[in-house]
């Protein structure tokens, strides 16, 4: 299939399921989720949503348990909006992107406070050793005669 095709697909299934979710299943379990992505394979048959949710590790739980609950129904809203004759699996899976964002932001932040704590130990440091630490010939001119009589 046309990639730019599945491309179109893809985003029409992103947008049904997340207005599905926000207007149609009332599963209590169901906590604060964002869709933020789906991808389908080449062949059509294949859906993976990848979901957000804020909230608690439990929160987290019960919102896969009611997305796994709720698979056939949306699949087949899916499958009558997107007009196909196959209607494609779907599979929800639960974003990482907030949990490495904010590992990333974390990370960021002790970088900071270590450049800052270096800064703050090296005001009025010097260099060690020579101020040139280059070698140079002596300047004497008896060093240039011994080298003319060689």
């Amino acid at each position: 299939m046309d990639d730019a095709k599945t491309r179109r697909l893809a985003e029409r299934i992103l947008k049904i399921v997340a207005e599905l979710l926000e207007r149609r299943i009332k599963d209590p379990r169901l906590g604060f989720v964002t869709v933020t992505e789906a991808r389908l394979t080449n062949d059509l048959r294949e859906a993976k949503v990848f979901y957000t949710v804020f909230g608690t590790p439990e929160e987290r739980a019960d919102t896969a348990a009611a997305l796994k609950s709720a698979t056939g129904i949306i699949r087949s809203e899916v499958g009558r909006l997107i007009g196909l004759r196959h209607t494609p699996s779907l599979e929800f899976i639960a974003d990482e992107l907030p949990e490495n964002a904010q590992r990333i932001d974390d990370l960021v932040a002790a970088v900071r406070q270590k450049d800052e704590e270096l800064a703050r130990a090296s005001e009025g440091a010097q260099w060690a050793g020579d101020p040139d630490p280059y070698k140079k010939p002596p300047e004497d001119d008896d060093w240039h005669a011994d080298d003319e009589d060689a």
